[in-house]
């Protein structure tokens, strides 16, 4: 290890961007470093993107941080990607196409053989969901299809080689059970080829070292350990800094992610609910396709930020928006055709950015009542991540909507809590209790 004490490094693959973060043993910010990503492509309910350039993205983030600080103080490193997104690759790594992005719907003919045949409770239900994804690409798969990966788990084994291997967390939208913590049976019945499902692992796993390749590519010391990640909004949970039952955390991204911790799961797929383990505990929560994306298809992000100073939360626009990019929606309405409702538009732009907040604002309030009633605790406090979290205003709409205090997260950035799940493989590997 290079002098100066270990770090950890946090790798986020959103819709956007990919984020590089690395923190000390301490959870102080060393460095960060972000490259963009280009919008996924979109046909109808097809949302496709080139695996490719999610490396390319790595590449370009661990660069800038390499001018800038030495990557040999990296002991440990853990992504965090989509939840949902899935691709087929050789027994290589290599992919075998386009991945299917997190909302890619296509599959509703596989999703119905799903809801035939699955559990009520399991959270593979769904045409956007990764299982339906796998029916679809393993009929039309070659030969030479080896593993069905998880974003995270392909970028994972870029830094490792441990193609084949797949946190936990990830493999929930596939079937994994985790209460069990295995591969169910009924899957067979859905003609599953078991031989492309990973292994399973618990988020915070370490699993080996980065190869000798990358470690002279990105200047990395051989013996840094590559450490299962999680799903982009549990690292962004994670980094908020919630840790007891009622604490919720709403990530304000391209999507709204919604998550409360509970002492018990809830899986509730005919309402897009579904539960990751936290420890002993449980994050249950939901994702809605509306969110920052759509409000990024109607103004650029310098309109936004202009207009914002000049929003009135105290002034209701009345307008009754449910703000969606096409249709389709998973929580807390979960229906493949529900309709965007984004009329009629103001002239008044600020007008219109804001009626769109207070739709959102209302999608949140339903959400967290709707995983209430399921059983969840309602929350307590809320916290905010992502980059919506900076808009006052649009906090000031949903603390009047939530009736509860809306507070920052200890950190905003998903890629903080990847570097969370780094740090403990490190120095918690040979605990029992994992994130």
């Amino acid at each position: 290890m290079a002098p100066g004490g270990a770090l950890y490094l946090g790798l986020d693959l959103g819709t956007s961007a990919c984020r590089a973060l690395v923190i000390d043993d301490a959870g102080a910010i060393h460095a960060q470093a972000a490259a963009p990503l280009p919008t996924p492509r979109r046909r109808n309910a097809e949302v496709e993107q080139d695996p490719a350039l999610w490396w390319r993205a790595v590449c370009m983030a661990l660069d800038d941080l390499g001018a800038r600080m030495d990557l040999r103080r990296v002991a440990a490193l853990a992504v965090d990607g989509t939840s949902g997104t899935l691709l087929l690759t050789d027994g290589d790594g290599a992919p075998l196409g386009a991945a299917l992005m997190y909302n890619d719907a296509r599959s509703t003919a596989e999703a119905a053989r799903i809801a035939q045949l699955a559990p009520p409770a399991s959270a593979a239900h769904g045409a956007s969901g990764a299982l339906a994804k796998l029916l679809r690409l393993q009929n039309s798969a070659t030969p030479a299809a080896r593993h069905a990966l998880s974003q995270a788990d392909w970028i994972s084994a870029r830094f490792g080689g441990h193609y084949g291997v797949a946190d936990e967390n990830n493999c929930l939208k596939l079937g994994f059970d985790p209460l069990e913590r295995n591969w169910p049976a009924w899957l067979d019945a859905l003609g599953v080829r078991r031989e492309l499902l990973p292994r399973t692992v618990p988020a915070g796993t370490a699993l080996g070292c980065v190869s000798a390749a990358v470690a002279r590519q990105f200047n990395l010391n051989p013996a840094a350990r590559v450490v299962a990640g999680t799903t982009d909004s549990t690292a962004a949970f994670i980094a908020s800094g919630a840790t007891r039952p009622g604490e919720a955390v709403t990530s304000l991204g391209s999507t709204l992610v919604l998550k409360v911790i509970s002492e018990r799961p809830l899986f509730a797929p005919r309402h897009g609910v579904y539960s990751h383990r936290l420890g002993d505990l449980w994050l249950a929560g939901g994702g809605s396709n509306s969110g920052g994306a759509v409000l990024l298809h109607y103004f650029s992000a310098q309109q936004l930020a202009d207009m914002t100073p000049r929003l009135q939360p105290d002034h209701p626009t009345g307008l009754d928006y449910y703000p969606l990019l096409a249709p389709g929606e998973r929580f807390p309405i979960n229906d493949a055709q529900f309709a965007p409702r984004l009329t009629p538009r103001p002239k008044d732009d600020v007008r219109f950015f804001q009626g769109m907040l207070e739709g959102m604002a209302r999608i949140e309030q339903q959400g967290y009542q709707l995983l209430a009633r399921l059983g969840a605790p309602y929350p307590v406090t809320v916290r905010s991540a992502g980059g919506g979290a900076l808009n006052a205003a649009w906090r000031t709409l949903r603390e009047r909507a939530l009736g509860v205090p809306v507070i920052a997260a200890a950190q905003r950035e998903a890629a903080y809590g990847a570097a969370v799940l780094a740090r403990r493989g490190v120095t918690q590997r040979d605990s029992k209790r994992h994130l």
